[in-house]
């Protein structure tokens, strides 16, 4: 027999993961231990920030741009003045509020997979990995209900 001290077992917590990981991102993985993964969370948020800042700051360039031109006052005069046209202006407009627009929604999913990697890490973190783990293919045959055989192959999983 074996007698186990339960005050000596942890329990690995999906719940705690997902909540860490919920208010600082990385901090389900370093619950987890998977410190390998906090450089692709940070470089992935923080270079989609950066774009987010900087399509947002050339946005508002062109945006006040746009709206000295079209404030019907001719002592006003925009940056762009005799190098850009009117159409040019608001389409630069658009294309860095696009890229802006953009760049949150990836910043935004990349935070939502690390909620969901903290939370898969942690329900996989008791999983018994060992060599006795194989997956493999082996030919088979079976009979069908019209009394034919069918050909293929079986994956065969030994645990």
């Amino acid at each position: 027999t074996i007698v186990l001290d339960s005050a000596k077992i942890r329990t690995h917590s999906p719940t705690k993961a997902t909540l860490m990981s919920m208010a600082v991102p990385g901090l389900g993985q370093i619950y987890n231990k998977k410190y390998w993964k906090l450089p692709i969370i940070y470089g992935g948020i923080g270079t989609s920030l950066y774009f987010a800042f900087s399509n947002n700051k050339e946005y508002k360039r062109f945006r006040s741009a746009y709206l000295i031109r079209i404030d019907d006052d001719a002592s006003t005069v925009d940056e762009f003045e005799g190098i850009l046209t009117d159409a040019n202006i608001r389409t630069n407009m658009d294309v860095y509020q696009r890229n802006r627009d953009f760049s949150y929604i990836i910043a935004g999913l990349i935070y939502v997979f690390n909620i969901v990697d903290a939370t898969v890490d942690a329900h996989l973190f008791t999983f018994p990995v060992n060599d006795n783990l194989t997956f493999h293919f082996q030919p088979s045959m079976q009979l069908t209900d019209n009394k034919d055989f069918s050909k293929g192959f079986s994956l065969i999983i030994t645990l």
